[in-house]
């Protein structure tokens, strides 16, 4: 009897234990996202990030609108720097930017405007044409490392750009 008592003594110390440990919050295999999401709102796909069109018989313009939610309080205070590579390590550094001045933004969302030409010259590789890259995306993508009002500082996700004819 006595020998069932200790028993049932002893896993009701041990669930109680194991009910009241702390579990970690943090699962290596998720994302940890920032209290002010960013997003690409003329995004057409996510491929996995989100990627937008750009025409070479268009002109080849490149247009990124990036916003925050308005009800999150913040505003963009500027866009401080703008990469386009293949990581995103270029934009936390101050050498090879493809914008290395801030831009000053004090809004909830801000428009990156670029074309193909520009981005020939600030980055790798030659123009385009249409016969070789209908359907493949630029070889960088870009980064944009914005301030928030309170200092906040957020690097967005790489924005792909797809080229159409």
């Amino acid at each position: 009897m006595k020998k069932n008592i200790k028993t049932l003594l002893l896993l009701i110390v041990t669930a109680v234990v194991m009910v009241s440990c702390k579990k970690d919050e943090f699962n290596g295999l998720s994302d940890v996202r920032p209290a002010v999401p960013v997003t690409v709102t003329n995004a057409f796909d996510y491929r996995p990030e989100p990627t937008v069109k750009t025409s070479i018989s268009g002109g080849g313009a490149i247009q990124i609108i990036l916003s925050i939610p308005s009800t999150s309080g913040r505003t963009i205070k500027e866009i401080t720097r703008i990469a386009a590579s293949t990581t995103y390590t270029k934009v936390q550094g101050t050498t090879g930017l493809y914008n290395a001045a801030p831009i000053a933004v004090n809004a909830t969302t801000y428009t990156f405007n670029t074309t193909l030409a520009e981005y020939v010259v600030k980055g790798p590789g030659t123009i385009p044409t249409v016969s070789t890259t209908v359907g493949t995306e630029l070889a960088n993508r870009f980064y944009f490392m914005i301030t928030l009002d309170d200092g906040t500082v957020l690097i967005s996700e790489p924005v792909r750009v797809l080229v159409t004819s």
